[in-house]
């Protein structure tokens, strides 16, 4: 299917549908004799995988992965690295009511319109499932930026309506929001648990920080590097915003409030994000996304089937009443495949 590759240098390709026999990924440019066990990939996936908490979808999917391809002994040969997760929860009979019925918010009717024919079981390629490949590749992606020093970080900023009011990295993975203020963390809890309660769901906010990455990333004019992480990042389908650095809080400010002022020890200030003219600054690069509520909602709602009649639809089954929590290492696997993309194409510039 055409767009279902990302990357240049350090390319990848998923496959798969919600309840298909599996999703997974091929990926292109793995560095020949770098290290990587099927234990680290998991434990990424693990962060990602439905059935965590109350607060989260409870399909029960176990996104054990498998290496077939591009790996011998334990490292990369340089080959295509192929890995998959089987399917092991479908449900697609959970569909079977609302299979002529378009869900509100959903990919559904668009899907219909650009193929004439769509998976209604789980939404098929529309589905975040999808994602658990996008993870197992971004782990390896990470594995060679932690040898350059590079690492991520995501975690909820806001959810529910509900702002975190500081940032401590320790405690994101201590609650099942993984956002980064323990007290706003479990305000949020309880308002996702009383809007799944009601058949609802909502949304968020999600910050990201890239540290430890060079100046010098980055492709003039169309290949910016922030011009490729917002496409990274809008490429999730729960994603409706992106900004970096000061994002739209610079429409307010006056220019010598948002310039970067200088001295010798560097930029003072961070209002670009760590990237200017689309190149990396080699400061921290800071974006934050804006995750929409989730669309498969057991709220009855007004709709219309495929031949155009007008009908009401409540969704049952299993969804997130909010996708923050799990699109946090999903986030973080998309900035990987970004930067190292980067770093592979800076590396062919001075070869």
């Amino acid at each position: 299917m055409p767009g279902s590759s990302f990357g240049k240098l350090f390319k990848i390709t998923t496959f798969g549908e919600s309840h298909g026999g599996a999703v997974g990924v091929i990926i292109d440019g793995v560095t020949p004799g770098m290290e990587i066990s099927e234990e680290e990939v998991q434990a990424e996936l693990n962060r990602r995988k439905p059935g965590q908490s109350d607060v989260t979808t409870p399909r029960k999917e176990s996104d054990t992965i498998h290496i077939l391809s591009g790996w011998f002994e334990g490292k990369a040969t340089g080959a295509p690295m192929m890995m998959i997760l089987y399917n092991e929860d479908q449900q697609p009979s959970a569909y079977d009511e609302i299979k002529d019925k378009f869900r509100p918010g959903h990919a559904d009717i668009t899907y219909l319109a650009k193929y004439g024919i769509r998976d209604h079981r789980g939404s098929g390629r529309a589905s975040g499932r999808e994602t658990a490949a996008r993870v197992a590749a971004g782990a390896v992606a990470r594995k060679i930026l932690l040898r350059n020093g590079i690492s991520i970080l995501a975690y909820t900023k806001r959810a529910a309506g509900i702002s975190c009011s500081s940032v401590d990295p320790n405690v994101i993975e201590q609650n099942s929001m993984r956002a980064c203020d323990l007290i706003a963390a479990a305000k949020m809890e309880k308002r996702v648990r009383l809007l799944a309660d009601e058949g609802d769901s909502t949304g968020g906010i999600v910050e990201c920080v890239i540290s430890g990455v060079p100046a010098g990333l980055g492709e003039p004019v169309f290949d910016k590097i922030d011009a490729d992480l917002a496409k990274a990042m809008l490429s999730l389908g729960a994603v409706k915003g992106f900004e970096i650095g000061s994002g739209f809080s610079c429409a307010d400010m006056q220019g010598s409030e948002h310039n970067d002022e200088m001295d010798c020890s560097g930029f003072m200030t961070n209002n670009a994000g760590g990237s200017l003219g689309g190149i990396s600054t080699g400061q921290d690069i800071i974006f934050r996304i804006a995750v929409k509520p989730t669309s498969s909602i057991a709220k009855p709602q007004n709709t219309t089937d495929i031949i155009g009649n007008e009908t009401k639809i409540a969704t049952e089954g299993r969804h997130d009443p909010c996708i923050c929590p799990r699109i946090v290492p999903v986030v973080e696997s998309m900035a990987a495949l970004v930067v190292i993309d980067h770093i592979k194409r800076q590396a062919a510039l001075h070869a």
